[in-house]
């Protein structure tokens, strides 16, 4: 028996702060998107942009992890990570994901659905220069999703890649840099008294046009 039990089975929220229909959403999905983005910085969320990335293995086992959402460009969403990660080696063998946004403050989520293709180089060398000098540093340091002895044997690592590149320039490491996920569908929800949610979807009709729905909530 775990004590949290008794809280699981009893906390509850009646979601009152807004409402979303057919006709009030925007006809871009990504318009859409940033429109709610937007809103969510605005609350002051400093975390607006992290999303869930699920993606899954060879062996069918699907994985989630929070990353940060760095632009809205190259026809979907960007983030940046290590090309020898666990969801790097996903996404080679199924290159179809979906991304999750959750802001409860404002009791909203964006699902978007699609496949990662790998960004131009250029888009990961001007990405990285933007970095801090740490962690373009620690780039180099993250065996990423590898098991780590130690500690002490990374924080070691870290103080001598430090060291090697204090006063210059440190360049990307080519296992380092950007995907973007291109969208064939979006799912904005709202929360609403009773369970009853708006749920309004984006599906990918053409290379200009969405098909607009309501779902059930």
């Amino acid at each position: 028996m775990f004590n949290a039990n008794n809280t699981l089975k009893t906390v509850r929220t009646d979601y009152q702060k807004g409402f979303l229909t057919e006709e009030t959403v925007l006809e871009n999905p990504f318009h859409q998107f940033e429109a709610w983005l937007s809103e969510a910085f605005d609350t002051g969320n400093d975390y607006a942009n992290a999303m869930v990335l699920s993606t899954v293995d060879a062996h069918q086992m699907p994985d989630s992890r929070v990353v940060l959402l760095r632009n809205i460009s190259y026809g979907g969403l960007t983030f940046y990570t290590n090309y020898k990660s666990k969801k790097a080696s996903d996404i080679k063998t199924n290159h179809n994901a979906s991304i999750l946004f959750f802001w409860p403050d404002m009791e909203r989520q964006v699902r978007i659905e699609g496949a990662i293709e790998v960004l131009p180089v250029k888009e990961s060398d001007d990405y990285f220069e933007s970095r801090p000098f740490e962690s373009k540093v620690g780039a180099w340091v993250s065996h990423q999703s590898q098991v780590l002895k130690s500690l002490a044997d990374l924080e070691t690592s870290y103080e001598h890649e430090l060291q090697k590149y204090a006063g210059k320039k440190v360049p990307r490491p080519a296992h380092w840099g950007g995907y973007v996920l291109v969208p064939q569908k979006f799912e904005f929800w709202q929360g609403r008294a009773s369970r009853l949610h708006d749920r309004i979807q984006y599906r990918k009709a053409s290379e200009t046009k969405w098909t607009i729905e309501r779902l059930m909530p």
